[in-house]
């Protein structure tokens, strides 16, 4: 590549990582930085270690951010001083330096690109992702639980890290449904598009002459809400508490012991359940919170009008508003219906690769709330 042209790559770097300055309100970030750590400094800041808790890992991940733009400004200040350094001198290694640092410079630009678009409120909560096996039998079970392994790889190669709360099997195989707590950076933000039916359509491993089906699963996702967002009461009368065995892929997932807990909202018909640990007051802990989460999510709605602002693609969950199809036969294929984005790598999907997916829909929502 010529000299000229890394220059003009390097000024249009420059151009975006001087928007992300503005767009990100870096010197405001910085002083939040300052500002907690001032509080850390308070001997009685553990005293409530919930909300401790919560401002240490904001601070933490607003100083991996403000990190990321010191490392790129520094590979930009680093570059555009050996760029003039060649002007006047021809020296290959040097140049063949330069080309590596901008190459690590562009990729750096985009993955911080990629992270602007979680601008959305709950976008860096951690999520509670529900998967249903829907119409087709023992080949949506087998789906559902196809389905709950690519998330799986998705989660370590993303870096997050999950725990089931819940795990019920499938009659003959697979999964009947799921609950998983997923966290990391922006852990909603990256699962909020995958909400709605995922449709499959291929030679079934069950069906003796062959034939192609089509089964269904629903995902819905959901932020995970710390105590001091939720401001929300629950009666005890309007509660219908069961305990039971839990069920399941036994240690794989959950633990199969008389611990699990079942909560009903009588007023919404909202029903959660944790058997995630083997004692059961921490199983109904954890089963409240998830309620109160569900319930606070639902005022939102009703207030906002707007389910979009809140939990990304929200439109209504039938069996025939798939937001995207599989198939396995006669080709592969793979598409999202609300971007268009497709892909014939199946194989590489159910490994995991939804990234791209992910890309897509995080454009088209930000454009779609343009719109609005």
């Amino acid at each position: 590549m010529e000299l000229i042209e890394l220059r003009k790559e390097l000024e249009e770097i420059e151009k975006r990582i001087t928007e992300f300055k503005t767009s990100l309100k870096i010197e405001d970030k910085e002083q939040r930085v300052a500002e907690i750590e001032n509080m850390m400094l308070d001997a009685d800041f553990w005293n409530d270690s919930d909300n401790a808790s919560a401002l240490v890992t904001e601070s933490k991940s607003i100083k991996k951010e403000l990190d990321e733009f010191s490392n790129m400004l520094d590979y930009l200040e680093h570059s555009q001083e050996m760029v003039e350094f060649l002007r006047d001198e021809e020296d290959k290694e040097i140049y063949n330096d330069l080309e590596e640092t901008v190459a690590t410079l562009k990729d750096s630009v985009e993955d911080f690109s990629f992270r602007l678009l979680f601008s959305e409120e709950y976008d860096n909560n951690n999520a509670i992702l529900d998967i249903h096996a829907g119409a087709g039998g023992t080949d949506a079970t087998d789906w559902a639980e196809i389905m709950l392994r690519m998330y799986e790889r998705f989660f370590s190669k993303q870096g997050l890290k999950y725990s089931y709360l819940n795990y019920q099997s499938g009659d003959i195989t697979g999964v009947k449904s799921a609950t998983i707590k997923v966290e990391g950076d922006f852990a909603y933000g990256l699962l909020k598009g995958e909400k709605g039916v995922h449709r499959v359509i291929r030679i079934s491993p069950f069906d003796p002459s062959g034939k192609r089906h089509t089964s269904f699963a629903s995902i819905d996702v959901m932020p995970e809400f710390s105590d001091d967002e939720i401001n929300i009461e629950i009666n005890n009368d309007d509660l219908k508490i069961d305990t039971y065995r839990a069920q399941g892929a036994g240690g794989q997932h959950i633990n199969t012991t008389d611990s699990a807990v079942r909560i009903t909202h009588l007023p919404t018909g909202i029903v959660v359940q944790s058997q995630a640990e083997r004692s059961q007051i921490k199983n109904k802990d954890t089963a409240m919170k998830n309620l109160k989460s569900k319930l606070y999510q639902l005022e939102l709605e009703e207030k906002e009008k707007e389910l979009a602002s809140i939990r990304g693609e929200q439109k209504d969950i039938g069996w025939g508003s798939q937001i995207r199809s599989y198939v396995f036969t006669p080709y592969t294929m793979v598409k999202d219906h609300r971007t268009n984005y497709e892909v014939s790598t199946v194989d590489k999907v159910m490994d995991g690769d939804i990234i791209d997916f992910i890309d897509a829909y995080l454009h088209y929502n930000m454009k779609e709330k343009e719109v609005l």
